[in-house]
């Protein structure tokens, strides 16, 4: 079973890239974040002919998180626990029924943060304190769970090409970077990092400043495994070609493919 996550940056923009991409990797699940577009405004019908079941928490040109899997889905679920009056739509749930056994997927969009400090860094910080609560809940099932998406945090200095320029920014603050490491504390495990270790691994570059071609990259994109997940997963990848193709977003697709 082969699980991506995918920043698409607007299902609108992202359209045909994402559909010349479908085929091109064949994955079996893709978490999706900023679709930047409500449920009923999705191309579903599209995606469905193309083998895919859709599913989608979408919010009006902003955030927005779903899941396409060739592989049955059941107890999807949508938004974070924790907070009631909170209408971001970041986060979805499903179980993916594979061929051995069945998978947990959260697919997630963690806030950005910036301007910090100030009310943007709190809620920031507050979800990612929510999402650790989630975290610990789901360990519970001692099942393989994968939570997947766009963290928007840089773990170490390793994971951004120059991570001097990041010192003062949400992504890289000791706050963020220590909320991270609480949940991976709970027992979870960073699925690119037990397979490839060092420097120069980046799946975020910016549009701006020419920071592709020079390779000027973060690593923010990552999933999550239960040690159940990590205990069967074979391999990962980035697929860092993406970024140079037309009407690139500026992520790229990032996976863990599991024995499943």
């Amino acid at each position: 079973m082969r699980i991506y996550t995918f920043n698409i940056n607007g299902i609108k923009a992202r359209f045909e890239a994402l559909s010349r991409w479908l085929p091109e990797a064949r994955p079996d699940v893709v978490l999706l974040q900023e679709i930047k577009s409500v449920d009923d405004g999705f191309p579903r019908q599209h995606f469905e002919d193309m083998g895919y079941r859709v599913e989608t928490h979408g919010q009006k040109s902003f955030n927005g998180v779903g899941i396409l899997s060739r592989l049955p889905l059941e107890d999807v679920s949508r938004g974070l626990p924790g907070d009631d009056t909170d209408e971001q739509a970041r986060w979805i749930e499903a179980t993916v029924m594979g061929e051995a056994r069945a998978v947990k997927v959260c697919g997630l969009y963690l806030p950005n943060g910036n301007p910090a400090p100030g009310p943007k860094f709190d809620y920031k910080l507050g979800w990612m304190e929510r999402m650790r609560a989630r975290a610990a809940e789901l360990l519970l099932a001692e099942e393989p769970v994968v939570m997947a998406g766009d963290y928007n945090v840089i773990p170490q200095p390793e994971d951004a090409a120059r991570p001097e320029a990041w010192v003062d920014d949400a992504l890289f603050r000791p706050e963020s970077r220590a909320a991270f490491r609480r949940i991976l504390a709970l027992g979870y495990y960073d699925a690119f990092r037990l397979k490839v270790q060092g420097p120069g691994h980046y799946s975020f570059w910016d549009y701006q400043a020419g920071a592709w071609e020079r390779n000027n990259g973060i690593r923010i994109d990552h999933l999550l495994l239960s040690p159940q997940a990590a205990d069967i997963l074979e391999d990962v990848g980035i697929d860092k070609a993406e970024r140079g193709r037309d009407k690139p977003s500026d992520h790229v697709p990032v996976w863990a493919q599991l024995l499943a």
